[in-house]
């Protein structure tokens, strides 16, 4: 094993296209995991948690667009569409899921790897630019600790998923503005499709109800309705 440290699942049902797509990753130092059907694709991603996922839509057993779906509920790991559908609706389509890239097929050795690096390096960047300060977060009795990532409610430490933690991070980063809807699931969730800010809304429910705040309270975050949320400043009464 090389110095590339980068994990890549394939999902592709052809075995020549596997594992000549194995072989060329493996060649450039990447660890590559393989999967032939949408089921296996799924259980390999949760049980390895890949650096990206390369993605054939046609599989034997379900549409690999269920996959992204399936992905982009709780990760924004990249996910490169590597298909024979060629037609402007599938490559649309898949994108607005979540895919971060589509290459139809036949390709270039080459312009896949470089597809590959492009990818990475765009969702390393954003990992980074996107990442929560050290230091904490006071508001009233609530404390969010940015670098232990717990949060705190007077002398309780409030237990939430960590999609709940992404979005309080979030919103008090940017404490005393109103950020959109749009805004806020872009940043937690990486992609955005028609249940999205139901998905927020329940969220923030959750949050909610594990603070202690009853529904229609103004406490730490106000929800401007058909537009978003903002968490109050920490000057705020």
């Amino acid at each position: 094993m090389g110095n590339n440290k980068y994990k890549i699942l394939i999902v592709e049902d052809e075995a020549n296209i596997r594992s000549f797509i194995k072989a060329n990753l493996e060649t450039s130092d990447y660890q590559v995991l393989c999967a032939e059907t949408c089921a296996l694709g799924i259980m390999m991603y949760a049980s390895h948690r890949p650096d990206l996922i390369v993605l054939d839509l046609g599989l034997p057993d379900r549409d690999g667009l269920d996959l992204i779906q399936k992905v982009r509920e709780s990760d924004t790991v990249p996910i490169i569409v590597l298909s024979a559908r060629s037609n402007e609706r599938d490559k649309v389509e898949a994108l607005d899921l979540g895919a971060n890239d589509y290459i139809t097929k036949p390709f270039g050795t080459e312009e896949l790897l470089a597809r590959i690096r492009a990818v990475l390096r765009s969702h390393r960047h954003s990992e980074e630019e996107e990442s929560s300060p050290g230091g904490k977060f006071h508001l009233q009795d609530l404390l969010i600790d940015y670098d232990t990532r717990q949060v705190f409610v007077g002398k309780e430490e409030i237990d939430l998923t960590q999609t709940e933690y992404n979005i309080m991070a979030f919103l008090s980063v940017h404490a005393g503005k109103v950020l959109t809807y749009a805004a806020i699931i872009r940043a937690v969730w990486g992609y955005s499709d028609y249940g999205s800010v139901k998905k927020l809304q329940v969220n923030m429910k959750n949050i909610r109800k594990k603070m202690g705040v009853t529904p229609g309270e103004k406490r730490y975050i106000i929800n401007e309705l058909g537009v978003g949320y903002r968490m109050l400043a920490e000057d705020e009464a």
